[in-house]
């Protein structure tokens, strides 16, 4: 049963990516868009997300529970020695959730819209920001339980290059997701051509990020190329991903909808199972040399038990409801259309 709960969380952590990828990255592309475009784009991302943006940190809600109860020693060192970015991660997205709400179903237009608007932008940016800076700092070896000072204990182990390289990569991730999922949902070639636009310069960003990520791992000796490329699945994961990439990019140009969202899902799949694959079991490296296992520090078998068994049967009632969600949406939308 242990591998079941392991599985649902690492899916929760890939569906959360993809779809609250896509949902932060709506408002990142608010907060680098022209101000002439900026209506079209809330109006757009709104019809887009609409659907599943309350949904969305379902997925997160559902890792934080597997690793309080099923990894204790897990959650415990996290939310103690990162609790700065995790708090201001959750921060964002309480102040992006509002701020959404306020201002699309605010009964009066007024000028709080421009302080919901800002509120928005600011806090998409800044959520997918710090769940980078997290998933950089678990891995990096900075995480030191042992320190003696404040510094030591809280800000260094994820103040530094390579968590926050992570972390604007990130960003550019979810900016692109968005991007290719908004190409879809638009019908003229002018609005087209603008989320292509958008397209080619969050992947510009993600590259250059990832050259970050790959700079600053090799001055803090964290071992990234050896993960990535010492050993047969994360290389051909790697691989995969790129030749998805260039795939991705054909049918962008072609147009062709369906194919680029799946390739995109498909890219980000291989991405995680890169990253995650090459330290397997292993989720939390501390600096004292030590690791943190979801083998090793588990929860009693009891436990574990309990909890596999309560996730499989929750998913038979929560993927139905949200297809339900999602298709409700979508016949709302097309009745409001006529």
């Amino acid at each position: 049963m242990i591998y079941v709960v392991i599985g649902f969380l690492w899916i929760s952590l890939l569906i959360y990516l993809l779809m609250g990828g896509a949902d932060f990255g709506a408002g990142i592309l608010e907060l680098f868009t022209s101000k002439t475009n900026k209506s079209h784009i809330r109006k757009i991302s709104y019809q887009a997300i609409g659907p599943i943006w309350e949904a969305n940190h379902m997925w997160l809600i559902i890792a934080v529970v597997i690793l309080f109860v099923g990894f204790p020693v897990v959650y415990t060192t996290v939310s103690v020695y990162l609790h700065i970015p995790l708090v201001i991660m959750l921060m964002g997205i309480i102040a992006r959730g509002t701020a959404f709400s306020f201002r699309n179903y605010d009964a009066v237009k007024d000028r709080m819209q421009w302080v919901y608007n800002r509120i928005y932008v600011y806090s998409s940016f800044i959520t997918p920001l710090f769940l980078g800076v997290i998933a950089g700092s678990a891995v990096s070896r900075k995480v030191d339980t042992v320190a003696g000072s404040f510094l030591s204990a809280y800000v260094y182990d994820w103040f530094n290059w390579f968590s926050f390289s992570v972390g604007f990569f990130t960003v550019a991730l979810c900016g692109f997701l968005a991007a290719i999922f908004l190409i879809g949902e638009v019908k003229d070639d002018e609005s087209k051509r603008r989320y292509k636009r958008k397209a080619v310069q969050m992947n510009a960003a993600m590259l250059i990020w990832a050259g970050m990520i790959f700079g600053s791992s090799l001055a803090d000796g964290i071992p990234l190329l050896k993960w990535l490329l010492g050993n047969i699945i994360s290389l051909l994961t790697i691989i995969s991903a790129a030749i998805a990439l260039v795939f991705l990019w054909i049918a962008i140009l072609k147009d062709q909808v369906i194919s680029m969202r799946f390739l995109a899902g498909f890219m980000v799949t291989m991405l995680l199972i890169a990253v995650t694959y090459s330290h397997y079991p292993n989720i939390l490296l501390l600096k004292n040399g030590t690791e943190l296992s979801l083998l090793h520090h588990k929860a009693p078998d009891k436990t574990i038990d309990s909890l596999g068994i309560a996730l499989l049967i929750g998913s038979l009632f929560i993927l139905p409801a949200l297809f339900y969600l999602i298709y409700s949406f979508g016949k709302k939308d097309q009745q409001e259309a006529v």
